[in-house]
Protein backbone atom coordinates (compact mmCIF):
# COMPACT_ATOMS: atom_id res chain seq x y z
CA UNK A 1 0.00 0.00 0.00
CA UNK A 2 1.56 3.26 -1.15
CA UNK A 3 2.60 5.58 1.67
CA UNK A 4 2.03 2.96 4.36
CA UNK A 5 4.64 1.06 6.29
CA UNK A 6 3.03 -1.99 7.88
CA UNK A 7 4.72 -4.13 10.50
CA UNK A 8 3.09 -7.30 11.79
CA UNK A 9 4.41 -7.88 15.30
CA UNK A 10 2.80 -11.28 15.70
CA UNK A 11 0.67 -13.70 13.70
CA UNK A 12 -0.17 -13.52 10.02
CA UNK A 13 -3.88 -12.61 9.88
CA UNK A 14 -4.99 -9.01 9.21
CA UNK A 15 -6.21 -8.55 12.80
CA UNK A 16 -2.97 -9.78 14.39
CA UNK A 17 -1.20 -7.15 16.55
CA UNK A 18 0.11 -4.49 14.16
CA UNK A 19 1.39 -0.94 13.89
CA UNK A 20 0.56 1.00 10.72
CA UNK A 21 2.30 4.30 9.97
CA UNK A 22 0.75 6.74 7.49
CA UNK A 23 3.00 9.38 5.96
CA UNK A 24 0.56 10.47 3.24
CA UNK A 25 -3.19 10.97 2.95
CA UNK A 26 -5.25 7.94 1.89
CA UNK A 27 -8.06 5.54 2.85
CA UNK A 28 -7.72 2.49 5.05
CA UNK A 29 -10.21 -0.38 5.51
CA UNK A 30 -10.45 -2.00 8.95
CA UNK A 31 -9.48 -5.68 8.58
CA UNK A 32 -11.54 -8.69 9.73
CA UNK A 33 -11.57 -9.38 13.45
CA UNK A 34 -10.54 -5.87 14.53
CA UNK A 35 -12.86 -4.06 16.96
CA UNK A 36 -10.70 -1.32 18.57
CA UNK A 37 -7.62 0.76 17.75
CA UNK A 38 -5.10 3.02 19.46
CA UNK A 39 -3.91 6.05 17.50
CA UNK A 40 -1.50 8.98 17.31
CA UNK A 41 -2.31 11.96 15.08
CA UNK A 42 0.23 14.78 14.58
CA UNK A 43 -0.41 17.80 12.34
CA UNK A 44 2.13 19.69 10.25
CA UNK A 45 4.44 22.11 12.05
CA UNK A 46 4.34 25.86 11.49
CA UNK A 47 6.86 27.73 9.36
CA UNK A 48 9.46 30.00 10.93
CA UNK A 49 9.30 33.78 10.66
CA UNK A 50 11.93 36.18 9.33
CA UNK A 51 13.28 39.61 10.40
CA UNK A 52 13.65 38.73 14.10
CA UNK A 53 11.59 35.68 13.22
CA UNK A 54 10.12 33.40 15.85
CA UNK A 55 10.25 29.63 15.51
CA UNK A 56 7.26 27.77 14.13
CA UNK A 57 4.99 25.95 16.55
CA UNK A 58 4.85 22.17 16.65
CA UNK A 59 1.83 20.54 15.05
CA UNK A 60 -1.15 19.54 17.16
CA UNK A 61 -0.62 16.24 19.00
CA UNK A 62 -3.61 13.94 19.65
CA UNK A 63 -3.63 10.40 21.10
CA UNK A 64 -6.40 7.93 21.83
CA UNK A 65 -6.82 4.32 22.94
CA UNK A 66 -9.38 1.54 22.57
CA UNK A 67 -11.44 3.45 20.04
CA UNK A 68 -14.22 1.13 18.74
CA UNK A 69 -14.15 0.23 15.05
CA UNK A 70 -15.94 -2.29 12.81
CA UNK A 71 -14.39 -4.71 10.30
CA UNK A 72 -14.87 -3.33 6.79
CA UNK A 73 -15.19 0.25 8.05
CA UNK A 74 -13.36 2.78 5.83
CA UNK A 75 -11.15 5.34 7.52
CA UNK A 76 -10.05 8.50 5.76
CA UNK A 77 -6.51 9.42 6.81
CA UNK A 78 -5.11 12.93 6.24
CA UNK A 79 -1.47 13.80 6.94
CA UNK A 80 -0.88 17.56 7.10
CA UNK A 81 2.06 19.30 5.46
CA UNK A 82 4.33 21.77 7.19
CA UNK A 83 3.71 25.51 6.89
CA UNK A 84 6.05 27.56 4.71
CA UNK A 85 8.48 30.11 6.07
CA UNK A 86 8.19 33.57 4.55
CA UNK A 87 10.42 36.56 3.96
CA UNK A 88 9.65 40.28 4.08
CA UNK A 89 7.19 41.94 3.65
CA UNK A 90 5.03 39.01 4.83
CA UNK A 91 7.59 37.89 7.33
CA UNK A 92 5.46 35.66 9.61
CA UNK A 93 5.52 31.90 8.92
CA UNK A 94 2.44 30.05 7.74
CA UNK A 95 0.41 27.58 9.78
CA UNK A 96 0.89 23.85 9.24
CA UNK A 97 -1.96 21.77 7.83
CA UNK A 98 -4.42 19.60 9.74
CA UNK A 99 -4.02 15.83 10.18
CA UNK A 100 -7.00 13.63 11.00
CA UNK A 101 -8.66 10.23 11.11
CA UNK A 102 -12.23 10.35 9.82
CA UNK A 103 -14.88 7.73 9.15
CA UNK A 104 -17.59 7.92 6.51
CA UNK A 105 -19.90 5.91 8.74
CA UNK A 106 -19.29 7.53 12.15
CA UNK A 107 -17.69 10.94 11.51
CA UNK A 108 -14.40 12.42 12.82
CA UNK A 109 -12.34 10.23 15.16
CA UNK A 110 -9.33 12.49 15.83
CA UNK A 111 -8.32 15.91 14.46
CA UNK A 112 -4.96 17.61 15.07
CA UNK A 113 -4.59 21.28 14.08
CA UNK A 114 -1.46 22.61 12.37
CA UNK A 115 1.27 24.40 14.30
CA UNK A 116 1.27 28.20 14.20
CA UNK A 117 3.73 30.16 12.11
CA UNK A 118 6.51 32.06 13.85
CA UNK A 119 6.00 35.82 14.04
CA UNK A 120 8.20 38.08 11.92
CA UNK A 121 9.24 41.73 12.14
CA UNK A 122 6.97 42.25 15.14
CA UNK A 123 3.87 40.89 13.36
CA UNK A 124 1.90 37.70 13.96
CA UNK A 125 -0.03 35.68 11.42
CA UNK A 126 -3.70 36.49 12.19
CA UNK A 127 -4.68 32.91 11.47
CA UNK A 128 -6.90 30.45 13.38
CA UNK A 129 -6.13 28.65 16.63
CA UNK A 130 -3.17 26.32 16.16
CA UNK A 131 -1.58 23.20 17.62
CA UNK A 132 1.31 25.01 19.33
CA UNK A 133 1.85 28.73 18.94
CA UNK A 134 4.70 30.16 16.92
CA UNK A 135 7.37 32.21 18.66
CA UNK A 136 6.92 35.94 19.16
CA UNK A 137 8.96 38.58 17.28
CA UNK A 138 10.36 41.84 18.56
CA UNK A 139 7.55 42.67 20.96
CA UNK A 140 4.63 41.02 19.15
CA UNK A 141 1.93 39.30 21.18
CA UNK A 142 2.51 35.78 22.50
CA UNK A 143 0.88 33.13 20.33
CA UNK A 144 -1.23 30.80 22.50
CA UNK A 145 -1.34 27.06 22.05
CA UNK A 146 -4.45 24.98 21.41
CA UNK A 147 -4.60 23.07 24.71
CA UNK A 148 -4.35 20.11 25.09
CA UNK A 149 -2.85 19.75 21.59
CA UNK A 150 0.04 22.17 22.12
CA UNK A 151 1.63 25.04 24.04
CA UNK A 152 2.27 28.75 23.58
CA UNK A 153 5.20 30.26 21.74
CA UNK A 154 7.98 32.06 23.56
CA UNK A 155 8.11 35.81 24.19
CA UNK A 156 10.41 38.32 22.48
CA UNK A 157 10.75 41.67 24.31
CA UNK A 158 10.81 44.95 22.41
CA UNK A 159 12.54 47.22 21.37
CA UNK A 160 15.43 44.81 20.93
CA UNK A 161 15.59 42.54 17.87
CA UNK A 162 14.63 39.23 19.43
CA UNK A 163 12.65 36.09 18.64
CA UNK A 164 10.87 33.51 20.76
CA UNK A 165 10.95 29.78 20.19
CA UNK A 166 7.89 27.98 18.89
CA UNK A 167 5.81 26.03 21.38
CA UNK A 168 5.94 22.25 21.41
CA UNK A 169 3.43 19.56 22.32
CA UNK A 170 5.22 19.00 25.63
CA UNK A 171 6.36 22.50 26.66
CA UNK A 172 6.03 26.20 25.75
CA UNK A 173 8.62 27.86 23.54
CA UNK A 174 11.54 29.57 25.21
CA UNK A 175 11.69 33.36 25.50
CA UNK A 176 14.48 35.35 23.89
CA UNK A 177 17.21 35.67 26.56
CA UNK A 178 18.97 38.77 25.16
CA UNK A 179 19.01 41.27 22.26
CA UNK A 180 19.53 39.68 18.83
CA UNK A 181 18.94 36.22 20.25
CA UNK A 182 16.33 33.51 19.86
CA UNK A 183 14.46 31.39 22.36
CA UNK A 184 14.75 27.62 22.16
CA UNK A 185 11.90 25.58 20.69
CA UNK A 186 9.57 23.89 23.16
CA UNK A 187 9.95 20.16 23.60
CA UNK A 188 7.52 17.84 21.89
CA UNK A 189 5.77 14.87 23.50
CA UNK A 190 6.99 11.27 23.41
CA UNK A 191 4.73 8.44 22.27
CA UNK A 192 5.55 4.70 22.59
CA UNK A 193 2.95 3.71 19.99
CA UNK A 194 5.55 2.56 17.44
CA UNK A 195 7.45 0.47 20.04
CA UNK A 196 10.25 2.83 21.04
CA UNK A 197 9.20 6.12 22.68
CA UNK A 198 9.60 8.80 20.03
CA UNK A 199 9.19 12.57 20.34
CA UNK A 200 6.86 14.47 18.03
CA UNK A 201 5.74 18.09 17.53
CA UNK A 202 8.74 20.02 18.85
CA UNK A 203 8.86 23.79 18.36
CA UNK A 204 11.28 25.57 16.06
CA UNK A 205 14.06 27.71 17.49
CA UNK A 206 13.97 31.50 17.19
CA UNK A 207 16.36 33.39 14.93
CA UNK A 208 19.48 34.92 16.47
CA UNK A 209 23.03 36.17 15.97
CA UNK A 210 25.61 34.77 15.41
CA UNK A 211 23.44 31.63 15.37
CA UNK A 212 19.82 30.89 16.13
CA UNK A 213 18.46 28.83 18.99
CA UNK A 214 18.02 25.08 18.89
CA UNK A 215 14.71 23.43 18.04
CA UNK A 216 12.76 21.34 20.53
CA UNK A 217 12.86 17.55 20.82
CA UNK A 218 10.45 16.13 18.29
CA UNK A 219 11.74 17.51 15.03
CA UNK A 220 11.89 21.25 15.73
CA UNK A 221 14.27 23.04 13.34
CA UNK A 222 17.02 25.35 14.59
CA UNK A 223 16.75 29.10 14.15
CA UNK A 224 19.36 30.96 12.16
CA UNK A 225 21.09 34.25 11.51
CA UNK A 226 20.74 34.00 7.72
CA UNK A 227 19.75 30.34 7.20
CA UNK A 228 17.28 28.44 9.40
CA UNK A 229 16.63 24.69 9.59
CA UNK A 230 13.38 23.06 8.51
CA UNK A 231 11.31 20.92 10.85
CA UNK A 232 11.89 17.18 10.42
CA UNK A 233 9.49 15.43 8.06
CA UNK A 234 6.78 13.26 9.65
CA UNK A 235 7.33 14.63 13.15
CA UNK A 236 5.22 17.79 13.02
CA UNK A 237 8.24 19.83 14.15
CA UNK A 238 8.16 23.61 13.67
CA UNK A 239 10.56 25.36 11.28
CA UNK A 240 13.33 27.57 12.61
CA UNK A 241 13.03 31.35 12.49
CA UNK A 242 15.53 33.73 10.89
CA UNK A 243 17.04 36.86 12.42
CA UNK A 244 17.65 38.33 8.95
CA UNK A 245 15.07 39.16 6.28
CA UNK A 246 15.73 35.78 4.65
CA UNK A 247 12.78 33.41 4.83
CA UNK A 248 12.22 31.28 7.89
CA UNK A 249 12.30 27.52 7.46
CA UNK A 250 9.39 25.23 6.57
CA UNK A 251 7.70 23.15 9.25
CA UNK A 252 7.87 19.36 9.21
CA UNK A 253 4.99 17.31 7.86
CA UNK A 254 2.77 15.39 10.25
CA UNK A 255 2.10 11.69 10.78
CA UNK A 256 -0.75 9.30 11.67
CA UNK A 257 -0.13 5.97 13.41
CA UNK A 258 -2.71 3.28 14.18
CA UNK A 259 -1.98 0.32 16.44
CA UNK A 260 -3.87 -2.70 17.74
Amino acid sequence: MTGIMQMLIGGSTPAAPATIVFTSSQSYIIPPGLTAINYLVVAGGGGGGSSSGGGGGGGGYVVGSSYPVTPGQTLSIAVGGGGAGQSSPFSFGLQGSTSYIDSISTGPIAVATGGGGGAGNGTNNPGPVTGSGGGSSNGSAINPGNSPQGNAGGAAPSPTSSAGGGGGAGAPGGSSPAPNSGGVGGSGSASPISGTPTYYAGGGGGGGSPAGASGGLGGGGAGGNTVATAGTANTGGGGGGNLSANAGATGGSGIVIIKW
